[in-house]
């Protein structure tokens, strides 16, 4: 999905709640505190390439080097480039300060389940974007459940997570806080 595409997306959901989800989840990523702590990790069948490939754009072109994933892998083959044979033993050594973020639409497997639940013992941040697993939602401080029928796929779910990662808050300007504190003041503006 090309950047036209996601703000496209992003507009058509503007009414539902699913930016203002995804933002608070961006933020929750952003809080890894180094590059490479923020560990994704999928079921052995599906692992998070995608999503991995647009979190690492998102920390080179937003300047936030903690966004920068390390993928976790199932079975890394032995020939892989170091970035590429990360296996699940990495998220035994996860510790305060860094993120595993778990992603599959589907039920995580068992195996998958203890070690989320041993990096949660050991200080880690557990987020999870999944399909309405309540076993998985149950270890993670944070979860967005994206529904089979929801008003997103679960890949757009992924863009939208990666977008709102890297996006920059804007702080407001004089006329938006001096709008913000008169209406504080004196109630919303009704047109009669």
């Amino acid at each position: 999905m090309d950047p036209g595409s996601v703000a496209l997306l992003r507009d058509l959901l503007a009414e539902t709640g699913w930016i203002e989800r995804t933002r608070e989840f961006g933020l929750a990523l952003r809080a890894t505190r180094s590059p490479g702590g923020l560990l994704l990790v999928g079921t052995p069948d599906e692992e998070p390439w995608h999503l991995t490939a647009h979190l690492d754009d998102e920390a080179r072109l937003s300047g936030l080097p903690q966004l920068t994933p390390t993928l976790v892998r199932w079975a890394p083959p032995a020939g892989a480039p170091p970035h590429l044979r990360v296996g699940l033993d990495r998220i035994h050594r996860a510790g305060r300060g860094e993120t595993l973020f778990v992603v599959t639409e589907l039920q995580a497997p068992v195996p998958l389940l203890e070690r989320v639940d041993d990096a949660r013992r050991t200080g880690a941040t557990i987020l999870a974007l999944e399909g309405g697993d309540g076993e998985l939602a149950g270890l993670a401080h944070d979860t967005i459940a994206v529904p089979a029928r929801g008003p997103v796929s679960f890949d757009g779910a992924q863009h939208l997570v990666s977008t709102a990662a890297g996006e920059q808050p804007q702080r407001p300007g004089l006329r938006e806080r001096l709008a913000r504190l008169l209406e504080k003041v004196s109630g919303p503006h009704v047109n009669d």
